[in-house]
């Protein structure tokens, strides 16, 4: 340990390991510290079930979930009894972190760009629904879908495939497609008037299609907005059902791909390292220790546990995994969904997210489902802002609730070199987790990342 080093990163989660590989890959000297014993952080998996009964004291499952309750594994965001750097054949992992990868989104593009998708599987999730007036309906992506949907009237449907229309054929770099409206000047609430769309049209298009967490963006430029609605809809040409994606056998892959990248490109390993003080001259880091080594370095990378005193708390997110023997109702028995509850729906300030994974991508035993709801909390009773979304699940064989307290560093790292990730929130899909990614590579590296040097697609490493 006692060498010098571009940059050290500390914490094996997702976010982490993908900076591990982006620097790794750029030709900096990374030495990855966890004081954990097992890759992943957050994305880390816990097999076999029974040891996620324990955690949360409740009795050993029966065997109704499986011959040795290894049928369903699941993964928690503090706790590991497995996970190594190569593919688990026959056991599957979920996640308390719930996310979905966006098919042309960021994340995508960071796996190509990394070579990661070498070391992955992914199969597409198979429906993509949003709930409105107490029912469940597939969310409409493009002109076609807008006509037959349930969501709204005839004449609603129309003004709605007017608006999806002029989204689709918007180019950012052709001012003859604006039909006037500045995307960086014109808010969001100008194209909707423009339209003549009504509130519930606006509560799909903004939560459902944008994916926006609250509603914040209608005083936004609508470029922003635009973009995002443009993603899903080409993410979903890309495979017809729904525009996301997800791992077979489960996200904890995903960080162990990175591992797996950056030892690739000369990137030191260590876990069950204690850290034990990031070593900091004249308001700079310069090297981390642990007992009586130091590591020097350039920079460090890092998750909040890591740096508690540059942190601030700026709320919590309440997720629950569900264990199920059956398909989430009125979804067309789909094997895995997302389901979106928009603020509005169920009187709150912020959306609830619903994501179900199956045998499908090997995250369970035939016959076996894990769904996850999450929300930002807003009261004190965490639990009870997301029955509604519990609500929708049928019977649950199981539940699992959390409770996390939310963190964003008090700083960029710019002066410091110490660049920290903030935590995951409740959107129950990466392009949040990839925002965060990239504005710390920009902020590391004084640049944005480059996604022209993507030259392939994730058919070709499949």
């Amino acid at each position: 340990m006692d060498e010098e080093y571009d940059a050290i990163v500390l914490g094996t989660g997702l976010k982490e390991c993908i900076l591990s590989g982006l620097l790794s890959v750029s030709g900096k000297k990374v030495l990855h510290i966890d004081r954990n014993k097992y890759y992943g952080a957050e994305s880390a998996s816990i097999t076999p079930l029974e040891e996620m009964f324990e955690k949360f004291g409740l009795p050993k499952p029966d065997e109704s979930y499986g011959r040795g309750s290894r049928a369903v594994t699941v993964a928690v965001g503090y706790r590991a009894v497995q996970c190594r750097p190569h593919r688990r054949r026959g056991t599957g992992t979920s996640i308390l972190i719930p996310k979905f990868l966006m098919a042309n989104g960021q994340l995508v593009k960071l796996l190509i760009h990394t070579g990661v998708t070498r070391y992955l599987e992914f199969k597409s999730v198979e429906g993509s629904y949003v709930f409105k007036g107490g029912k469940i309906s597939k969310v409409p992506a493009d002109e076609r879908e807008a006509l037959s949907s349930d969501l709204m009237g005839l004449f609603e449907k129309r003004r709605f495939r007017n608006l999806l229309a002029y989204i689709q054929d918007f180019k950012e770099d052709d001012p003859t497609t604006w039909k006037g409206l500045d995307p960086k000047a014109t808010p969001m609430s100008a194209l909707f008037e423009k339209f003549g769309v009504d509130k519930n049209t606006i509560d799909v298009t903004g939560h459902a299609l944008a994916l926006h967490r609250d509603d914040e963006y209608i005083a936004q430029p609508m470029g922003t907005t635009i973009a995002r609605i443009k993603l899903y809809s080409e993410s979903l040409a890309r495979y017809g059902k729904s525009p996301f994606l997800y791992p077979m056998y489960g996200l904890g892959e995903l960080p162990q791909g990175f591992a797996r990248l950056a030892a690739i490109y000369g990137g030191t390993y260590m876990l069950d390292k204690p850290v034990d003080e990031i070593v900091v001259e004249n308001g700079r880091a310069v090297g981390v220790r642990s007992g009586t080594e130091v590591a020097k370095c350039k920079q460090v990378y890092c998750d909040p546990t890591y740096v508690p005193d540059r942190v601030t708390k700026s709320g919590r997110v309440v997720r629950c995994i569900c264990l199920l023997d059956h398909p989430i109702p009125n979804t067309k028995d789909a094997l895995s969904t997302q389901i979106i509850i928009p603020q509005k729906q169920v009187g709150r300030n912020s959306d609830i997210y619903i994501s179900l994974v199956s045998y499908t991508h090997q995250v369970a035993a035939k016959g076996w489902f894990v769904a996850m709801v999450s929300t930002t909390v807003e009261t004190d009773n965490p639990e009870a802002e997301i029955k509604p979304g519990l609500e929708l699940l049928g019977p649950i064989k199981q539940k699992f609730l959390t409770v996390n307290d939310h963190f964003v560093p008090n700083e960029d790292g710019t002066e410091s070199q110490v660049f920290i990730s903030s935590s995951y929130d409740a959107t129950s899909h990466f392009e949040t987790t990839c925002l965060d990614v990239l504005d710390i590579f920009r902020r590391g590296f004084g640049c944005d990342f480059d996604f022209s040097k993507v030259t392939h697609t994730l058919e070709d490493d499949q």
